[in-house]
């Protein structure tokens, strides 16, 4: 069922220094449009010099939050225009970068992968040609600097976290909760059901421009690799290496077949 955004967006206060514009509840593509045309519009008037005091603005599923100075703006008058600038923006579907990201399916750094294929009446070579073949969204970044919330994992793979939270995920885990997929960043805790490594590295401090790999509107579909490649190619990006650009598909390119 498609759930539509908010008629009118709602106002939220985060502290004293933010609002947080908040256009439904449910995590669907017609409602990220809105929070993507929010965050449009935003941008061209920030160009404009038309937003004093406003920093930076952070989009997530359903929501935008937008960051601002308190002795440069007043936060009743910015809250004013914010509702009005929401209330005007349409829908964007916005294109971002598309990504051809290579995946070690199974063993130790996809422990659950068999687990999935079991639930999912499958096995774990079909889950494996149904993820490569499957595009996935990013919707936003969270949880960690670079880490991607993605939507389009397919229905039959939703599964709830792990009852008992793992208390180490390896860095560069592909894994799956519900229906989202996404890459752990760095070795951290946590419940999601882990399927598979790349060896790229989501998040380059180097990178002053964008250190993180992905970004909300960019797509992303996976290459299986075997063990001795991703590990050929993880030895290649621990010595600074492995040029991330490499894996971007051209805009008027086809996605590579899985």
């Amino acid at each position: 069922m498609t759930v539509p955004p908010l008629a009118t967006p709602r106002l939220l206060p985060l502290g004293d220094a933010a609002w947080t514009v908040e256009f439904g509840d449910t995590i669907v593509p017609s409602l990220h449009a809105r929070v993507m045309g929010f965050a449009r519009s935003l941008q061209n008037l920030h160009a404009e010099n038309a937003l004093p005091g406003v920093g930076e603005w952070v989009p997530s599923f359903r929501s935008l939050t937008v960051y601002f100075d308190p002795l440069q703006t007043d936060a009743e008058q910015l809250a004013i225009t914010l509702l009005r600038i929401a209330g005007d923006s349409t829908e964007v579907v916005a294109q971002g970068r598309r990504w051809h990201i290579p995946v070690c399916f199974g063993g130790a750094g996809g422990p659950d992968l068999d687990d999935l294929a079991q639930a999912s009446g499958l096995d774990a070579d079909a889950v494996i040609a149904r993820m490569t073949a499957t595009v996935f969204h990013v919707y936003m970044l969270g949880f960690m600097p670079g880490f991607p919330y993605m939507g389009g994992l397919p229905p039959e793979f939703s599964l709830p976290r792990l009852a008992t939270p793992r208390k180490t995920v390896p860095a560069r885990s592909l894994a799956v909760t519900g229906n989202l997929c996404a890459i752990y960043p760095w070795e951290s805790p946590g419940g999601w059901r882990l399927l598979g490594r790349t060896p790229v590295s989501l998040f380059d401090a180097t990178d002053s421009q964008r250190p993180a790999l992905f970004a909300p509107g960019d797509a992303a579909m996976w290459q299986a690799i075997d063990a001795e490649t991703f590990h050929s190619m993880e030895a290649e990006a621990a010595h600074g290496q492995l040029d991330r650009t490499q894996f971007l598909v051209a805009e008027e390119s086809p996605w590579p077949a899985p």
